[in-house]
């Protein structure tokens, strides 16, 4: 198996357009995880990503041998700037196709590289439909974004590039995973050269689809995929892809958003650079496992993979970074309601500092206050201060991994409605376009009473919705509910029973 991909690696053509990206030390990280720390640092190719490397490869090699003139792919942003390019240096025709819900300046990059982009559906799934479609009506040769040897090989010369850059034997390489075709093609070539170093995969934890795999013993379709690491949003690893790694790939990591976010703020802090999601994944990932293991004195490699971030994104990923770093908890207290008490509190929170404090008026007994406090580490330090505060009095509850109350509750903190007696709660992600907000609320209908709302833009692909509706306690109301959410075709969750909407938002106790 490795074998053929050597060959087909030592001969990729991929320098036409990409670069001999460094292997850079990360002094702040490597210092931080007393470990050797390098960044590969594929966020500075041309492209801002390593997807030039298999994309090039793999038109070249349809031009040389078939005489293509013309290209297709499906793709939301890396592989469609990849395959743009590649096709614009070597003179042929390139159409990709991408999900409507593709933030403008992707299409517009893609675009500049004269390319023709065609819009269609709201997810990566649809878009890879019609491509596939559009491949077999013209007759035009289809570039696969991950699931192909010529794609694999290309993205293999990082692994041949880092071997050699690398002046001792890493420990252990960390890699990025979405379908694969990264970590497949360095794994063929590190475990054909060098066994004995350590390829662990990456994966955020709501798109873990080698992890699956690996567990079944065979390629498995997730039955939905997180969206906030949306370059590795994949929901089953390619065919060729686990062919090279099942065997071979010796750990898979999984991380969190939170994670991800705690990256991002370490890779700007050693390059001053920012990386998207998926591209610091290898760093979240690199990061869990250190700890894990508590590995010390030891060479690790991390590929830092993209960075084709929309800028309004900054702004959710800030907020969550310290969460991430354990850094920051978030909690509920509750406080007798007399004058004094919030002075009490904070004496009891000693020399903590607050980050977040937000409170209204609910009734004259007892007062819920959200509060969020820095500390140096989160995971060992907030069980401690939660039960100095149970021994004062004081009730809490730990909210620090309630994604309803990071995401929408800490900003509705404002008291509840006594006249709403029957309320359900809803957590939604829709297509984020114009019109995406009107055309939800027109689908949702209008039987119900919107008792409840909160959104927020947060410059991604997916629109974040928190709703509460005032329902009957009548069987057919509950039952038409259900059929109207479920004919949305929107990811949903329930929530009406989060700890977090029950002690600020609910009447119910």
């Amino acid at each position: 198996m490795f074998e053929q991909y050597i060959h087909k690696i030592l001969s990729a053509r991929v320098y036409d357009v990409a670069i001999e990206s460094p292997l850079e030390v990360a002094n702040y990280l490597s210092c931080h995880l007393k470990n050797r720390i390098l960044l590969k640092r594929e966020d500075l190719q041309p492209v801002f990503s390593f997807k030039c490397r298999g994309a090039y490869n793999k038109i070249a090699h349809l031009v040389d041998e078939e005489q293509v003139q013309a290209v297709i792919t499906a793709s939301a942003g890396n592989h469609a700037q990849g395959v743009a390019l590649a096709a614009q240096r070597l003179g042929i025709e390139a159409t990709i196709v991408m999900p409507s819900t593709t933030p403008s300046i992707k299409v517009k990059s893609v675009k500049n590289l004269g390319a023709k982009v065609v819009l269609y559906g709201d997810t990566f799934d649809e878009a890879f439909a019609h491509s596939q479609r559009l491949s077999d009506q013209l007759g035009v040769a289809y570039v696969h974004p991950y699931d192909d040897p010529e794609v694999i090989a290309g993205q293999g010369t990082i692994g041949m590039e880092l071997l050699r850059q690398c002046q001792n034997q890493p420990k252990a390489i960390f890699v990025p995973v979405g379908g694969g075709g990264l970590i497949a093609g360095v794994t063929a070539y590190v475990k054909y050269l060098c066994p004995s170093i350590q390829v662990i995969g990456v994966e955020a934890e709501d798109s873990a689809c080698l992890k699956a795999a690996l567990e079944a013993g065979e390629r498995v379709v997730l039955p939905e995929v997180g969206l906030f690491a949306d370059g590795v949003a994949v929901a089953q690893i390619g065919y060729h892809t686990f062919e090279v790694v099942k065997d071979a790939v010796d750990k898979v990591v999984t991380v969190t958003t939170d994670e991800i976010c705690a990256a991002i703020k370490d890779i700007f802090q050693d390059t001053r650079s920012i990386s998207e999601p998926a591209g610091a994944l290898a760093v979240a990932g690199m990061k869990k496992y250190i700890e894990h293991t508590r590995m010390q004195a030891q060479t690790c490699i991390a590929i830092v993979s993209g960075a084709n971030i929309n800028f309004d994104r900054l702004r959710n990923i800030s907020e969550r970074t310290e969460l991430g770093e354990r850094r920051e908890a978030i909690f509920a207290a509750a406080i007798t309601e007399k004058p004094g008490s919030f002075l009490n509190f904070c004496k009891a929170l000693g020399r903590l500092s607050i980050t977040e404090f937000n409170y209204r008026y609910a009734n004259s007994a007892k007062a819920q206050v959200y509060v969020g406090v820095a500390m140096e580490d989160a995971q060992q330090d907030l069980q401690p201060l939660l039960e100095k505060l149970k021994q004062q009095g004081f009730e809490t509850l730990n909210m620090t991994d309630n994604e309803t109350a990071k995401l929408h509750i800490r900003h509705m903190v404002g008291g509840k409605a006594p006249q709403v007696k029957q309320e359900l709660l809803f957590r939604f992600e829709f297509p984020e376009r114009p019109g995406a907000l009107l055309r939800f609320l027109t689908r949702l209908g209008q039987k119900w009473n919107i008792t409840l709302f909160h959104y927020r833009n947060h410059g991604a692909a997916y629109g974040r919705v928190l709703v509460g509706l005032e329902v009957s306690d009548d069987v057919s109301d509950k039952e038409a509910l259900s059929l109207a959410l479920n004919k949305l075709g929107y990811r949903f969750w329930e929530e009406t029973h989060n700890d977090a909407y029950r002690l600020f938002l609910s009447n119910v106790t």
